[in-house]
């Protein structure tokens, strides 16, 4: 109904919180925290070669395992503890 008095603006609904994914450059960080350095440099040879670190195995009380896949996505890796490439992990991924 109109009328000579004043319009109100509609009530604002309330927010939602953010559900939006972190950006990718601070996933990135997160994931190559806690690796020693001669992972972390093996790990920039590798994506030099666009291999892409997928995530890391965190075991209680060892040292981290990253996980990296080829450009295809067809193989994967995992870098040692002491920098050294392991192309034949015993590690079991879910399909």
């Amino acid at each position: 109904m109109t009328g000579p008095w004043p319009v109100s603006p509609p009530a604002s609904r309330p927010t939602a919180p953010e559900r939006r994914k972190a950006a990718a450059a601070q996933q990135a960080d997160a994931l190559r925290a806690g690796l020693t350095p001669a992972q972390l440099m093996t790990l920039e040879a590798l994506e030099i070669f666009q291999w892409r670190l997928a995530f890391v195995r965190r075991p209680l009380f060892q040292t981290p395992i990253p996980v990296l896949f080829d450009r295809e996505e067809t193989r994967y890796v995992v870098i040692e503890e002491d920098g050294t490439l392991n192309e034949q992990p015993t590690l079991q991924l879910r399909a």
